[in-house]
């Protein structure tokens, strides 16, 4: 049975989701956070596609990303997923596979959704118990976009930039977003995700 093909557009943003093969963890030590961190700035200056948020999980990876045209980001991945797994082979003393097949996708169009999807991403740590609020977890992106963290990797969406007419406001009005944690979209999300169909 073919595979259905993807549904990426340029300049709309999408939610890009990488699992381990098998559920296996993809990421042991924080040097392996790190390495994937900046493999992942590396090819998405390379092929055109701004990161806007992303959380690294021990056998997962979403990412929030907008490509610049329709074949960037699986460019992106395909590369990201070669040097990082060049680099895990070597560091744990492995073979083979890492990652499950290829990654899962989904365009995301409206702005309603794309707030769900940055919230859904960084609370990816705070459902799966690892911390309490997703400020205390080192591998997202939260501090960046809500506490003003510094980062190398990201790049604000227009929709992002538009919360408040100051850094300071724009973080406040982020931040208020996470107050009432409600997983009434979580659902759709992971569909969207499965199906590689258009969320919004």
């Amino acid at each position: 049975m073919p595979r259905r093909p993807r549904s990426i557009l340029p300049n709309l943003p999408v939610h890009i989701v990488q699992r381990g093969n098998n559920r296996r963890t993809c990421f042991r030590q924080q040097k392996d956070f790190r390495s994937y961190l900046a493999a992942l700035r590396e090819t998405s200056l390379q092929y055109g596609v701004a990161i806007h948020a992303y959380a690294l999980m021990s056998n997962h990876a979403h990412i929030l990303a907008t490509p610049e045209n329709e074949n960037s980001a699986s460019k992106m991945m395909q590369q990201l997923g070669r040097k990082y797994v060049g680099y895990f082979n070597k560091t744990h003393s492995r073979t083979g596979t890492l990652w499950e097949g290829r990654f899962r996708s989904s365009s995301i169009r409206s702005t309603r959704y794309l707030f769900v999807c940055y919230r859904y991403i960084e609370l990816n740590p705070v459902r799966a118990g690892l911390v309490q609020s997703p400020g205390d977890y080192e591998w997202s992106s939260y501090r960046s976009n809500a506490e003003g963290g510094w980062s190398d990797l990201l790049t604000p969406r227009q929709e992002w930039v538009a919360l408040g007419e100051s850094h300071e406001l724009r973080m406040r009005q982020y931040r208020s977003m996470f107050d009432d944690v409600v997983d009434e979209y979580d659902d759709q999300i992971r569909l969207a995700l499965k199906k590689g169909r258009a969320l919004g």
